[in-house]
């Protein structure tokens, strides 16, 4: 177990240095902008729609990773701000297609600007349900607050399975008969343009391009965030509420803040998510989801950016690679059909063994940000010791001046 750990921290040290940096984000941008190309050009659609929905995932985490990991507040129905997003960007997308219809200048087809025209504006339906339910909950604490917001959650999806004000389409989803979602301006061009006889610029690829953009956008300005007064508010709200309200931050503004931002990046989550399925129904935004979100922050390291985005990568991807492999031909002579079947139906179950495991050996998470690992697991023995011989002879020195007296 220690040796495990030694490794673990090995690796750790040796990213964080200038290298090791330089080498891992390399490597990273090759990955993360030809990998799906490749799988595109042999013919494996299914994993360039995985690509994309880790992308998806990775801008939710890195939305949640806000309120918990920078403000520490559990929230358990974040899913409900990607619902907000995925529901209002349709449903103002039919009404923007008609305003759309007629304008020359946009082309033959002006609807198919509907997603572009409405992105600018797809972060204030999700701020907007965080402050509706930040502002009345937010004096809550913990387990409390944690409670709430999972009421919270199954409230949105309740009130879209019945069709509250007829705008949801109950649990048919939407589009609803006569509706439609018009293909996103620029991938007719793509897909003329850079396909060739063997290889097609397919819809999913370009929405993973697409989404990409948007994870680049969310991580400067979350990092933006994070250096700014208003993210050392979070971190001394986070730490202590009763310090950080006696040196001047008010907590419940800092709150509200840390509710509302985390929330417009599940809004535009679900805005992408809407138009690039071009279908969403409440089944897609259901308690798991919350809990899937959560996991991913808790894993990759809360208060990470880096940690963020490796878990959504790890629990979106990996139980999706385990099916792969259990049905690959590598497996075809250990595995019969229906080993790899169970295999595949287990998937979850396997990774979640996984991830007991990380969380014993590393609790702090694979990618922490450097003060919640020191927050969570001190450097070394002999750093703890000598920590409290200071602490120790501190109290005592007072009590040894307070007998003078």
């Amino acid at each position: 177990m220690g040796a495990i750990r030694s490794g673990l921290q090995k690796v750790t040290d040796f990213f964080g240095t200038r290298p090791g940096k330089i080498g891992f984000f390399f490597v990273l941008a090759l990955f993360t902008l030809f990998m799906p190309v490749y799988f595109q050009a042999v013919g494996n659609a299914f994993m360039v729609r995985i690509f994309a929905l880790v992308g998806i995932y990775v801008l939710l985490a890195l939305g949640l990773n806000i309120v918990v990991g920078y403000a520490g507040l559990l929230n358990l129905g974040y899913i409900a701000f990607y619902a907000v997003g995925a529901y209002a960007g349709m449903n103002l997308g039919f009404l923007v297609q008609e305003l759309l219809i007629g304008l020359g200048f946009l082309g033959e087809k002006p609807e198919n600007w509907t997603y572009w025209m409405l992105l600018p504006f797809a972060a204030v339906p999700g701020a907007l349900a965080g402050i509706m339910i930040g502002g009345p909950v937010l004096r809550l604490r913990g387990d409390y607050l944690a409670i709430v917001t999972l009421g919270f959650g199954e409230i949105v999806r309740i009130a879209i399975t019945n069709n509250i004000a007829g705008i949801t389409n109950g649990a048919s989803g939407l589009p609803a008969i006569g509706q439609n979602v018009p293909p996103i301006a620029g991938q007719e061009w793509v897909r003329t343009n850079l396909s060739t006889a063997d290889f097609i610029f397919s819809k999913d690829l370009y929405w993973y391009y697409v989404i990409i953009a948007l994870v680049l956008f969310a991580i400067f300005v979350i990092q933006r965030l994070d250096n700014s007064r208003l993210g050392r508010a979070w971190v001394a709200m986070r730490e202590d509420e009763v310090a950080a309200a006696s040196v001047g931050v008010n907590i419940l503004t800092t709150k509200l803040w840390a509710f509302a931002l985390g929330a417009a990046w599940g809004g535009i989550a679900g805005h992408t998510y809407a138009y690039w399925v071009g279908f969403i129904s409440p089944e897609s935004f259901n308690f798991m989801e919350s809990v899937l979100v959560v996991c991913m922050v808790v894993l990759g390291g809360m208060g990470s950016i880096p940690g963020a985005i490796l878990g959504a990568v790890l629990i979106t991807a990996l139980p999706e690679v385990i099916r792969a492999l259990a049905a690959s031909p590598a497996f075809s002579g250990i595995l019969t059909p229906e080993q790899a079947s169970l295999v595949g139906d287990y998937r979850f179950l396997i990774f979640g063994g996984l991830m007991v495991i990380m969380m014993a050996l590393r609790p702090q998470g694979i990618l922490p940000s450097k003060r919640r690992a020191r927050e969570l697991h001190p450097i070394d023995d002999h750093v703890l010791m000598q920590e409290n011989q200071e602490l120790w002879e501190a109290e005592h020195k007072l009590d040894t001046d307070s007998d003078k007296f």
